[in-house]
């Protein structure tokens, strides 16, 4: 048989929030990588799709560093990146799971910038974290001829600000570290009415602030913190 990489969103969180195709292969793969944030630490994504698992899949948990040293990452990725070469040309099934969607603020897209022209690869889309607190906030995101624009906050002020004033509708994405400022722009804007943060969407530990002027300042966020914005539709 013809070894493929299967790069598999695993959703905002929930086990059952994960698609049907995704779970079928789950059952079928030779061998899953897994990604964890700190070495030795466990995988979250791992733990989302535990239950979908084949008894015979080998796992392979891999430590992607957070951190700015452009050079640990990109060795970090060179080296996951070979292990899962020579897997799937052995002919294995081989898959990598990632926190949400594949395409979208992933580690997965710098494995498959390696990747793409070397080995078969199949993407299985995940649902969003966005999507995920959307709709369990009943908070729209875009109707009709409105816009969408899905900023990280690492950007500088001045690019969010520009989001802001141009889009009806704008996700915020990477809010941990950085919430202090973001309120701070969003009432200059007058939008705090028409924001609303969630963290750990879709799980046991899920927190909703409908309001973001009773978060404390300096109140200590979850790392998956995420800020949703839409101007025409108030909460408060």
């Amino acid at each position: 048989m013809q070894g493929k990489l299967y790069a598999i969103g695993t959703g905002p969180g929930a086990s059952d929030l994960i698609t049907v195709r995704a779970a079928r292969l789950l059952d079928k793969l030779d061998v899953l990588y897994a990604p964890a944030g700190r070495k030795g630490g466990r995988s979250l994504a791992l733990s989302i799709v535990q239950e979908y698992l084949g008894e015979a899949v080998q796992i392979k948990e891999r430590h992607f560093p957070m951190t700015a040293d452009a050079t640990q990452k990109q060795q970090a990725w060179d080296a996951v990146a070979a292990d899962i070469e020579q897997d799937v040309k052995q002919g294995k099934q081989v898959g990598f799971i990632t926190l949400g969607d594949s395409m979208l603020f992933s580690t997965w897209v710098f494995l498959l910038e390696r990747l793409s022209d070397k080995i078969d690869i199949d993407v299985i889309p995940g649902i969003t974290s966005f999507s995920a607190i959307a709709s369990q906030a009943q908070f729209p995101l875009c109707m009709e001829k409105q816009s969408l624009a899905v900023m990280s906050c690492t950007a500088d002020a001045d690019a969010l600000r520009a989001a802001l004033n141009s889009h009806e509708c704008v996700v915020l994405m990477k809010v941990y570290g950085r919430f202090t400022q973001i309120r701070q722009l969003l009432e200059e804007l007058d939008l705090l009415d028409h924001a609303i943060l969630m963290a750990n969407a879709s799980m046991g530990s899920e927190i909703c602030y409908p309001d973001l002027r009773l978060i404390e300042s300096g109140e200590d966020l979850p790392y998956f913190s995420t800020i949703l914005v839409n101007r025409t539709w108030a909460l408060n």
